[in-house]
């Protein structure tokens, strides 16, 4: 049983202390459309959502204009891309819908810039219960609408905002039995530590799987 139990010590990885910048570890990219006060829509990529059920929590800058525009107007469609539109979302990443630029973005290279849809080079198609664009290159689209904007206690610069999905569309190439994405065709933009990176192969499954 010692032997055992030291063995297991010594196989015990090496830890030290360290104080990132952020703490992106590896989520999904998504890009949020909202509505501009004219009627245009904004792109915004984000990094901080997670799902459960038909409730999706996000986490915004408080100053961006996808924060002013969801405080305005309470709809939104989160698009997802795939790996292979890396590049078309960082055409996206160095400018801001928001106009002047705050002095924090304005530090951090950021620049002002309206035309989304130009500047990336994607496709704005309508939405079906909600009024900003979906992104046609997308595979993954979800309408949704705001229930619920909040900013943590310990961190003033960000806004929590919980969203409710009314409608998902999906590119018929990623489907599988009617209702289902298929894991082994869909391959969602991760960014991890600030680097994009696509999915790996499939190392299993869990139980409650219906593919």
């Amino acid at each position: 049983m010692e032997e055992k139990a030291l063995k297991h010590t010594n196989n015990i990885k090496k830890t030290k202390m360290i104080k990132p910048k952020i703490l992106y570890y590896g989520t999904p990219v998504i890009l949020l459309t909202t509505l501009n006060a004219d009627e245009t829509v904004n792109i915004s990529p984000l990094s901080s959502s997670w799902a459960l059920g038909d409730c999706i929590v996000l986490g915004i800058g408080l100053d961006g204009k996808a924060f002013e525009n969801i405080k305005r107007h309470r709809e939104c469609v989160i698009n997802i891309p795939n790996a292979s539109l890396w590049e078309h979302v960082e055409r996206l990443a160095p400018y801001t819908g928001k106009n002047p630029v705050p002095d924090y973005k304005k530090d951090n290279g950021f620049t002002y810039n309206k035309e989304k849809y130009e500047i990336s080079n994607l496709t704005p198609i309508s939405s079906t219960f909600v009024q900003p664009t979906r992104i046609v290159e997308c595979p993954l689209q979800i309408e949704a609408k705001v229930t619920k904007v909040r900013i943590p206690e310990h961190s003033s610069n960000f806004a929590i905002i919980e969203i409710k999905a009314i409608q998902v569309h999906a590119h018929e190439d990623i489907t599988i039995n009617e209702n289902h994405v298929d894991p082994s065709k869909w391959n969602p933009l991760i960014y991890n530590f600030r680097h994009y990176f696509g999915l790996g192969n499939e190392v299993g499954k869990t139980f409650r799987s219906e593919t």
